[in-house]
Formats: C-alpha cells, sequence, structure tokens
C-alpha cells in the first residue's frame, strides 16, 4: 500500500459531537445571541475539526514548499525564474513578508524545496529547509505533460510526509508556496474544475501588463489542449497542467486532515492544491479553512468551488502563507472565545427575556 493509499484509508470525518458541545456553550455566552458571528461559526468549526472542546491552536506552524516552473520560460511572469532561489534564501534569512506576519502570530516558518532549480545542498546541511525534491522544476506544460504520472504522486506524498513530520509539534497548519509562474498551471486547475474560461481565472499574478496577460492566457488554453487532462483523475490534472508545491500542498492538507488538524489554506496557488486535494478526498474539505480571497480573480472562483468562504479579504496577491499567517490572530480569537468568555450561568447575569 503506497502512502497516499493509506493516508486516505479510514480518513476521519469531523466530531458532530464537539462541535455540538462547542455549539451548547457558545449559545449561552455572555452577549446577545451569535454576536460575534463567523468567529463563533470558527470557534465550532475548530472543535468539529480536532474532536476537542476547546480545540487546541496554539502550536502554529506555515509550511512554505517552493518550486520552478518550465512554464516561466513561456513569459507569463513578470520576475525571472531565479527569483525563486533567491526568495527562498530570503524566507530562510527571515526576511520576507512570511517572517514578519508569521513572528506575529507566534507561527513557525518551515520551507520545504520540492523542485527548486538550484542546488540548495547548504540550507538543507544547515537544518534551514527540508528537501523534498522531486525535480528541478517542471517542464513546460505548453509542450506536454508538466510532470510525469510517478512525480505527481511523489509531490502529494511529500507534503504528506511533511504533515507527519510536523504533525507532533503542530496544531494548526497553514499552507504557502514559493515559484516563479506558479499562478499559470493555478489557473489551468481552477478553471477546468469550475469549468470556466480560462481568461477568466486567469489573472496578472506578480503584476503583468495586458499584452503580457493574452500571452499568458493563451498558454494556458495551449497547455490544456496539448494534455487533455482526465477530469476524473485529479492526480492527472496534477501531473499535466501542475506544479510540485501545489501537489505537495494537496499532499499537505490530506496529511494534517487525516491527523484531525485544521489547514489555513492560503491565496489562489494553495487553493488550487486544496482542490486536487478535495477532488482526491472530498472529506478533506471540512478540515480546510480558506484564510482569505486574494485579488487574483480566479481565486474567487476557486473557492466557490471548495465551498469556501474566506475569513478575510485585503486585497493580499503574495501569497508565502502571508494570508494564512494573518489568519491565524482569528484562529487563536475563536478559540479563546469558545474557552474564555462566561456563560450567563457561570456570570449570574440574566439572559434576554428573563
Amino acid at each position: 500500500m503506497t502512502l497516499l493509499e493509506s493516508t486516505l484509508l479510514d480518513f476521519p470525518r469531523t466530531d458532530r459531537e464537539a462541535r455540538g458541545a462547542a455549539r451548547a456553550r457558545l449559545d449561552q455566552l455572555t452577549m446577545p445571541h451569535w454576536a460575534l458571528g463567523r468567529l463563533m461559526d470558527l470557534a465550532e468549526e475548530l472543535a468539529g475539526i480536532t474532536g476537542r472542546t476547546p480545540p487546541p491552536v496554539a502550536a502554529k506552524t506555515i509550511v512554505t514548499v517552493a518550486a520552478d516552473h518550465g512554464i516561466a520560460a513561456r513569459g507569463v511572469s513578470g520576475y525571472p525564474r531565479e527569483v525563486t532561489v533567491q526568495m527562498v534564501r530570503n524566507i530562510v534569512r527571515g526576511g520576507a513578508g512570511i517572517n514578519v506576519l508569521a513572528r506575529l502570530a507566534g507561527a513557525r516558518v518551515v520551507v520545504v524545496d520540492l523542485g527548486v532549480d538550484s542546488d540548495l545542498a547548504d540550507l538543507v546541511g544547515e537544518g534551514k529547509i527540508v528537501d523534498k525534491k522531486i525535480d528541478r522544476g517542471t517542464q513546460d506544460m505548453t509542450r506536454g505533460p508538466a510532470m510525469t504520472r510517478a512525480q505527481a504522486v511523489r509531490a502529494v506524498e511529500a507534503g504528506i510526509e511533511i504533515a507527519r513530520e510536523l504533525g507532533p509539534t503542530t496544531q494548526v497548519f497553514g499552507t504557502g508556496e514559493m515559484g516563479i509562474g506558479n499562478t499559470t498551471p493555478s489557473s489551468a486547475i481552477v478553471a477546468l474544475y469550475a469549468g470556466a474560461p480560462i481568461a477568466e481565472v486567469t489573472g496578472r499574478g506578480t503584476g503583468i501588463d495586458d499584452r503580457q496577460l493574452a500571452h499568458k492566457v493563451a498558454a494556458i488554453e495551449k497547455a490544456v489542449a496539448v494534455n487533455r487532462p482526465n477530469m476524473g483523475d485529479p492526480i492527472d490534472i496534477l501531473a499535466k497542467l501542475g506544479g510540485f508545491e501545489i501537489g505537495g500542498i494537496a499532499g499537505l492538507i490530506l496529511g494534517a486532515a487525516a491527523q484531525r488538524k485544521p489547514v489555513l489554506v492560503d491565496g489562489f496557488i494553495s487553493t488550487a492544491g486544496a482542490l486536487i486535494a478535495a477532488h482526491i478526498e472530498p472529506l478533506s474539505r471540512d478540515f480546510m479553512i480558506a484564510s482569505h480571497r486574494s485579488m487574483e480573480p480566479g481565486h474567487r472562483i476557486a473557492l466557490k468551488c471548495l465551498g469556501k468562504k474566506p475569513l478575510l479579504d485585503l486585497d493580499l496577491r503574495l501569497g508565502e502563507g502571508t494570508g494564512a499567517a494573518l489568519a491565524l490572530h482569528l484562529v487563536e480569537a475563536a478559540a479563546r472565545i469558545l474557552t474564555e468568555v462566561a456563560t450567563f450561568a457561570e456570570a449570574g447575569v440574566s439572559q434576554a427575556g428573563g
């Protein structure tokens, strides 16, 4: 039995009893009924995911998965491919946006190399990144599959491995990514699952102009036509049109959900990974929390496909796990509301209509 198969075996469901206990307490808090709205929804959701009231959320890890893309050579990004490795080193040094926001949230950042087109042996040797490299980037998906099926499975299983390795010291996971060109495969995946026109789903990514955007749309259209992915097979879609980090994020979600741990899904690329995970195992959706809605037009469409309403809408377009890091504050707030706000009986306060 493969790691993916064993992970999907007896996949958990959220805990209705724990969710009910959380709701019963939330119904009795010293405030007008459900006065804190979606924070109270989130508290109930966290109890159902973890199977515990109060839900454990103190130990937080953002996993930033890095990989390069063959499609980047087609000029679909405003930045050159070498920025991927440069930003990996910046994150390791603590100088990126994700580092600032993770520190503020009390979360650690773990960088995973699934396919960076560079030798990162020095960082691996120093224990500063996790080495799960499959290849030095994917292939150009306009010419054929981005990766082999075996590589696609390996990407997903690498994410599962990361979830298992970090699981003993993590109560809440956040997804993140780094990879120049990765909004292009993400747009392809979202367009397929949404049944939406590629032009409607595809955005400007790192800030490309109108001419580059039209070129990017055309490249995705060509990739879909060349590869003819099997819509009933998420591994086939990942292999033909995806990226190593997208597969890794899908696996991370599956691995975390299998441990009954909530996963804060970051932006557009992470949500493409979440769609792959959801089509591999539909029950995994219930363990995902949409952290925010980004500026990418396809992100709104992707979230609708997942049936998720984002916690934040701040016009973010960075990635790295930054939206997930910001949403961690709301996760902790929700858990504290559930546990620290007194009930009417505990506080000796009369209820409405009493």
